[in-house]
Formats: structure tokens, sequence, C-alpha cells
């Protein structure tokens, strides 16, 4: 995100918010852990600079990748490329239609492709479940296929009928993210859910008023999945509740201008002094997997939150030795899920992907 922060400084308001949308596009790339390249970077510069439009900036990254096809389906940075893009080309329209068929449709935009012809801009037809490591790999329960048409249907009437008139800012605020959580909890695509939720709801809240501050998505948007995810789970049996805690702190950052602390560990369900009472520890001869990924889980968030942290803080916050830390990030950067950025002093870290 620093190559579009001179545009902060030149005081050029049509360079300002194309950088403000660019940041917003390629930063909700995070909540499926994708990076764009550096092609998609010194093109979107370009852009904002008045060099070439929308319009030639996809058509230079389809001809980019026509020349040096993906390898792998493990490599989605096309993807991320493609689909910043287009968030870009979308956010900068203005026009807007609050429906169902806005929502599917802008779906459609941004994974034509990309996605499966049978997934973009589809509703599923099939169940899923997800593991969300804020959930120590449990799932939030989604509508069935059979529900979507109908659920989204009810959410958007009980929407439009609402009345905002009389509610404080803040009451209004927490509707909105109170609604958002319930479309995007029901997951009508496949693929794609957040990230088009997202479209949807910076599209629907500049009807409202609201202009929207890009940089919580540009910078945020993994907390915003997150938060999203935590609004919309149950364990009653182990005292976890689903809440809107989290995402009412962002929604109020993005709206009205609040500064909440944003932090993706204090939404991780087995973090806390009362950790073993409210969520005990699997066994680990039936649940490997699990136990092997949380230390992962843990510095992945602690680099989230704080990417300057040094592998001395790490130990500390998560009661483990230097040696351990120590093995556990060398084994993060081998299976290039993080890199270090800079010196050893005054650099950060970067998750590459989760």
């Amino acid at each position: 995100m620093e190559d579009f922060e001179k545009y902060k400084k030149l005081g050029e308001p049509d360079k300002l918010a194309k950088s403000e949308i660019w940041q917003t596009a390629i930063g909700l790339q995070q909540v499926d852990g994708l990076k764009p390249s550096d092609y998609l970077i010194k093109t979107a510069k370009q852009n904002i600079e008045g060099e070439i439009t929308i319009y030639e900036v996809q058509q230079r990254l389809n001809g980019y990748y026509e020349a040096q096809p993906v390898k792998s389906k493990e490599d989605r940075t096309e993807e991320a490329d493609k689909v910043s893009a287009r968030i870009t080309e979308i956010l900068s329209e203005q026009t807007f239609s609050f429906s169902p068929a806005e929502y599917l449709i802008i779906h459609k935009r941004l994974f034509t492709g990309i996605l499966d012809d049978k997934i973009a801009g589809k509703i599923r037809d099939y169940n899923i479940r997800k593991d969300e490591w804020v959930l120590n790999g449990e799932t939030v329960f989604y509508a069935s296929a059979g529900s979507i048409a109908a659920a989204l249907d009810y959410d958007f009437d009980q929407e439009k009928a609402f009345e905002y008139k009389g509610l404080s800012k803040s009451e209004a605020a927490e509707h909105i993210a109170k609604f958002i959580s319930g479309i995007w909890q029901i997951h009508a695509f496949g693929e794609g859910n957040t990230r088009a939720t997202a479209v949807f709801a910076i599209k629907y809240m500049r009807t409202l008023g609201f202009k929207a501050d890009n940089a919580l998505f540009a910078g945020h948007s993994w907390y915003f999945r997150n938060a999203l995810v935590r609004a919309n789970y149950n364990d009653v049996k182990h005292n976890v509740y689903a809440t809107m805690e989290y995402l009412n702190r962002f929604f109020k950052n993005l709206l009205l201008g609040d500064k909440n602390i944003l932090k993706n560990r204090e939404m991780l369900i087995d973090i806390g002094k009362d950790t073993q009472e409210k969520y005990p520890k699997k066994s680990p001869e039936k649940h490997p997997k699990k136990n092997l990924l949380k230390t992962k889980d843990k510095i992945l968030a602690l680099i989230a939150e704080t990417p300057e942290i040094s592998m001395a803080e790490m130990g500390t916050a998560l009661g483990l030795s230097p040696d351990t830390i120590r093995d556990h990030m060398n084994r993060l950067k081998a299976k290039n899920i993080i890199r270090r950025v800079g010196p050893d002093k005054g650099g950060h870290w970067e998750i590459i992907d989760i």
C-alpha cells in the first residue's frame, strides 16, 4: 500500500480518489490470502496518473497472463490482479440498484473467467463448510442450497422496509453491520462471497450518504472477514457465542471515523484467560492437524495485528521459548507463508499467503 501513499500528499482529488479505490480493491484480496503482482501495482499507478483507462488496465492484464500462463492452481496471482481491477471498475461507477440481482451481478462481474462459469454470479446449488482459523478449524453454518434465494429475498425486503429516521449515527452503523453480516452468512456463492459482499456493501453505504473510509478495507480486510465469522458462529456447549462486537468496531471506524483498535488475535476463540474452560483442547490423537495449526495461526494473527513485531515479543505474547518461535517462523518462511521485509531492526513481517 506504500506505493499509493504519495497520492495523499499531492492534494489532487481525482488521483487521491482513484488511489483509495485501488487500495481497497487490492486490500480486499487479503480476505482469501491473495497478493497482487508488482505488474498490477505498476499498471494501477498508470491508471491513477491518468495515463491509461481502467479498460486498458484490464486489457493489459489479459495480455500479460496470456503471455505467461499460470503454472499451477496454487498460484492465484492472476485472480488477485484481475479481481482487483474489476473491483476498481465497479467502485468507480456511480450506479447501483439495491436488490439481490445487483448482488449476483457484482459477483458475476468480479469472477467471470476466473471461477468456474457455473459459479460466477450463480447461487450455489450445493452445501458448503469452511474451516476457519479464527474458530480453531470449525465452520460457520451457512444457508442450505435450497433456501438461499428465499433467504436473500427476505433480508433485502427487511432492509428495504427499515426506517433509519430517528437513529443516531452509531445505531445506523450497527444496523448496517447487522444487515451485511446477514447476507454474508447466507454465503450465496461457492467462492468469493466476502469480496462480493464488501463491494456491494460499499456501494450500498454510499446510497445512504456514508463515505466509507477505504483505508479500513485496504488495511483490515482480514479483520473484516474474521469479524463476519465471529458474528455468525455459536458453540453454546463451550460458551462461545455469536457477537457483533468486532464487526461493529469495524463499521464504526469505517463510517464514523471512530478509532477502535482492530486486533485479529482478540477474535480467536481459543485465546483468553479462561481458554481451557471455554474451549478445551481436543485430543491430539483425534485432531492432530488442528493442534499443529494452533501456534501457526496465533503467530499469523500477531503479524497481521503488528507487522513490526519481533520474535522475542511473539514468544512473550504466546508464552513460548525463543527456539520454539524461531522454529515456527523458519517453517512459515520455508512454506512461503510469510517473509521478512527490510532489516531485522526497522523492518517488518508480511503475510504472503494463508
